[in-house]
């Protein structure tokens, strides 16, 4: 991986001798975005990075776990000295004034010109008093601070493309929220959490889930109390693996399709609820990165009148299908297979609903009981549905976006792109028309295989070997349930016994006739 800083960038240059701050560093978009900066723009000055004690590891000890990822192995070895511009600060979004001590919050306030706002929690199912209090309150506490920034030049938000999934064309501007985002944060202050959990879906109403609902009111919070800052807004859609940088595949959970990706070629994801002629609007993670970068730069340096809103989506530019991801998903799960896959890879996405359970039962919770008898039987820990009723709870939180449709416009992403110097066009590429999605897919399972899995490609060899033996085994079973349902058949019907014995009168005399065969030749 070469370095993309550049002095002819007038991006990289005008992020000279400046500080930032950036919340969510220690996610999945956080790290890349890190990264990024320290990489592309590398006269910064100071990346405050704001985050809180975890699992007993102080803020330091958290920053170096974060430095362990793999992305940063590049700037370890070859500019080690960048890292040293990295400084936590203790704090916490869901604290009032952030948790932030008095003399962190004058250092922030008198040094820092751009922030980057990431942290929430992206939990489609999370409890509604947690989500408020980090996507909601957390934004409105980032803005009272950022009031105090002196030298502030840009704060950008990241949004989410889903937080208007209520409607089926989604335009860049911020639409009026689903409720009043002061009487729900007043709401869950008081009330008690069994309560407000039994209420929470007359809340959200029409919102599928309490992410998309946060963070809805989290942009109205925004716009509200933001008054004069430099305010911008990203919404990527769903976030995947890398396409270019830090590392081609590059992803560091589960979420969203990884988890498809995982489960299928392991072999225990064969059914799930997806309608295959929408458009799953994918964007890879240094895409949207690319872009929170560009926007910043835009923010500061044009000034816009009004907060402006980016929608980071693909569908409306280069659309790539569920069946698409489907059917070159399982062409490249079999020419690159997971070790000790579970079962031979294989399933299909379902359009009905009732077809899905059925097939969920037969394929998912079935097998997963009859794996945990045998593992009891053989002394060892039974797991397999404790598994299948965790990948369960994933898969439908979902099942509302892989049956549903939208229209993003890009207007403002389209015009940024005009804005930009040739050579920052390069370094900070968003365009999503130069994205070959089979060749990215491929990129993102071996990804998924490497970084989620951590399967060394050493070991490509035995899993294809394992994988061959999956087949046939796979292969006989599909034989003898066949021959299990043909015999029950033949209980009822004397039609169907009689067919029986002439398929096995047939076998049989060409079972015999090719000695005799042999023998002429």
């Amino acid at each position: 991986m070469a370095d993309s800083g550049n002095r002819s960038s007038p991006i990289a240059e005008w992020f000279r001798g400046r500080s930032l701050l950036v919340t969510g560093a220690t996610g999945f978009m956080g790290k890349v975005l890190v990264e990024k900066l320290l990489r592309s723009c590398p006269d910064i000055a100071t990346i405050y990075l704001l985050m809180r004690p975890k699992r007993g590891n102080d803020v330091r000890m958290r920053l170096d776990e974060l430095l362990s990822a793999t992305i940063f192995d590049w700037l370890r070895k070859e500019h080690p000295e960048a890292l040293n511009k990295l400084v936590p600060v203790c704090g916490d979004i869901t604290l009032h004034e952030l948790g932030l001590s008095q003399a962190d919050q004058k250092i922030l306030a008198d040094s820092v010109s751009v922030v980057f706002h990431s942290a929430a929690t992206v939990k489609f199912d999370e409890a509604l008093k947690l989500s408020v209090g980090m996507n909601i309150m957390g934004t409105k506490r980032i803005v009272q601070l950022c009031h105090k920034m002196v030298k502030l030049e840009a704060l950008v938000h990241v949004s989410t493309a889903y937080c208007n999934c209520n409607r089926q064309e989604v335009r860049e501007l911020v639409y009026p929220p689903p409720a009043d985002p002061e009487k729900i944060m007043q709401c869950v202050e008081w009330m008690e959490d069994d309560l407000l959990a039994t209420i929470t879906p007359k809340i959200i109403g029409n919102r599928p889930n309490t992410y998309t609902f946060t963070k809805a009111l989290a942009e109205h919070v925004l716009v509200e109390q933001s008054g004069n800052l430099p305010v911008a807004i990203v919404r990527p859609s769903i976030v995947t693996a890398a396409w270019k940088e830090p590392i081609p595949g590059w992803v560091d959970n589960l979420n969203g399709p990884t988890g498809l990706i995982a489960g299928a070629g392991k072999g225990v994801l064969r059914t799930i609820l997806c309608y295959r002629d929408l458009v799953a609007d994918l964007i890879p993670v240094d895409t949207a990165i690319n872009l929170l970068i560009s926007v910043a730069w835009h923010t500061a340096t044009a000034r816009p009148n009004n907060v402006l809103v980016y929608n980071c989506t693909s569908g409306s530019l280069n659309p790539i299908r569920w069946r698409d991801i489907e059917d070159i998903g399982h062409e490249l799960i079999l020419q690159n297979p997971f070790s000790d896959v579970l079962w031979y890879p294989g399933g299909s996405f379902k359009s009905s609903r009732v077809m899905n359970s059925i097939c969920v039962m037969a394929l998912h919770m079935i097998p997963a009981y009859i794996f945990d008898i045998v593992a009891r039987v053989s002394g060892k820990k039974p797991v397999m549905v404790r598994v299948q009723k965790k990948l369960q709870r994933a898969v439908s939180c979902l099942e509302f976006f892989t049956t549903h449709e939208w229209q993003f416009t890009n207007d403002n992403v389209t015009r940024l792109m005009t804005h930009l110097h040739p050579q920052d066009r390069k370094i900070f590429n968003f365009d999503v028309m130069e994205i070959d999605w089979k060749p990215y897919l491929g990129q993102y399972v071996l990804g998924t295989r490497r970084f989620i899995l951590k399967e060394d490609p050493s070991t490509f060899p035995a899993a294809r070997s394992h994988l061959r033996k999956m087949y046939w085994l796979h292969r006989f079973s599909q034989c003898l349930t066949v021959i299990v349902v043909w015999r029950l058949l033949m209980l009822r019907s004397e039609t169907a016994r009689q067919l029986w014995f002439t398929i096995l009168s047939l076998i049989f005399r060409i079972a015999q006739s090719v000695p005799r065969l042999t023998q002429r030749e």
